[in-house]
Order: structure tokens, then sequence, then C-alpha cells
């Protein structure tokens, strides 16, 4: 059974940072398409980033980009955010998607995608 798993959020000062990370489990080993989404609370759901693990072509949503980095950890089935420059606007629930047959990696999947998702991680970031 495939799983996603997100840790890493908390509470922190603006300016501060958090690494968020994303935990796959149940599948062997295949390139994959890990996308990293956020809702702010009372607002819609955004995509952040995005990566496919067989090519360096991280993406990022211009809202985070300079501050955001995602990348494969050396635990293969794990990827990382780390987010510096952390602005209260930062304030959400994160949530990781694992596309296993990714068509592509875009921010935004093609519909009708079959991802599997986290239950999500808060972060929370205080003025």
């Amino acid at each position: 059974q495939v799983q996603v798993a997100e840790s890493g959020g908390g509470s922190v000062q603006a300016g501060g940072s958090l690494r968020l990370s994303c935990t796959s489990s149940g599948f062997v080993y295949r390139a994959y398409c890990m996308r990293v989404f956020r809702q702010p609370p009372g607002k819609e759901r955004e995509a952040v980033a995005s990566i496919y693990t067989l090519a360096a072509s991280p993406r990022y949503a211009d809202s985070v980009k300079g501050r955001f980095t995602i990348a494969q950890d050396t635990d293969k089935y794990s990827v990382s955010l780390q987010m510096n420059s952390l602005r209260p606007e930062d304030t959400a629930m994160y949530y990781c998607a694992l596309d296993l047959f990714p068509a592509n990696c875009a921010l935004a999947p093609i519909e009708g995608t079959k991802d599997y998702w986290g239950k999500g991680t808060l972060v929370t970031i205080c003025s």
C-alpha cells in the first residue's frame, strides 16, 4: 500500500527556516514526481514546489521562488522542502502528493492524475 507522510512542520518567527520532509513507502523504487501543496486558512490550495527524481528540474511557485528549495534526500524515497526567509503568509497546512507515473512534473498535475497524498503538516509563521 503506497503511503506518503509529511514531517517537519511547526511554528517559527518570520525570517526563520523550516525543513519539510515527504517520505513515501509501499512501492518498489522507481523515479517519481513529488509535489508539495499548501492551503492557508480560509484559502484555496496551491502548489508550491515539485520535483521529478529522474531529472534535476525542480519547479516553484512565484511566491516561494528563491526562498524554498526542493530536493531528493539520500533516502531516495524521501524528498525535502527547505523553507527559508519564512513569512506570515507562508502559514498553511502543507501536503505532499506522490505521482508514480508522471506524464510530467509540472506544479499542477494533469487532470485525472492518480496520486497519493499525505495527511499534511501545519506550518505557522509568527510575525
